[in-house]
């Protein structure tokens, strides 16, 4: 029963793993990060589905399209991946002529829809360089953080000139 020596030997069991730490900062969400084609099909989906709802449930309100198309220019600049960053005030755009189509109100034959869509994008241009304006700054703010951090371990490789001397 004893071990050598006279110590008393404990039966080897295995050891529960120690409980992880309450994390005191709130999770992140997992952001996607589509390429640049990603972006602009997510954009452009929702964007004519947005334009499909309005004109089902609210006859077209083009407030209401306006509004909803700067949240998925701020999800599209953010859910692009950095090296596409470039294509999330690109596409936006050609996702918000996309989806303006459903509620643009064009009468007849092909003229007047293309027409009438020529003409809401000419009404409401403010919230189209709005939502431009909107995923352009995210894009940039993005772009000048990625290229802070690749620069940053490259500043601390590199020696100042001596604290002191002039």
């Amino acid at each position: 029963m004893g071990g050598p020596g006279g110590y008393a030997v404990r039966p080897r069991t295995p050891t529960a793993r120690p409980a992880a730490p309450a994390e005191s900062s709130p999770r992140r969400l997992p952001g996607p990060r589509l390429t640049g084609l990603g972006g602009g099909l997510f954009a452009t989906v929702a964007m004519v589905a947005i334009g499909l709802l309005d004109r089902l449930l609210l006859a077209g309100s083009p407030t209401v399209y306006g509004a909803l198309f700067l949240p998925v220019c701020a999800l599209t600049a953010l859910w692009v991946r950095e090296a596409d960053i470039v294509t999330a005030p690109i596409s936006v755009p050609i996702a918000f002529a996309a989806g303006i189509v459903p509620i643009a109100g064009g009468e007849g034959g092909l003229g007047s829809q293309v027409m009438a869509v020529v003409t809401a994008l000419a009404v409401h241009a403010g919230w189209l360089y709005g939502g431009t304006l909107v995923a352009g700054v995210i894009s940039c703010v993005r772009k000048v953080r990625a290229m802070a951090r690749r620069r940053r371990p490259a500043d601390r490789r590199r020696p100042g000139p001596p604290i002191g001397r002039r």
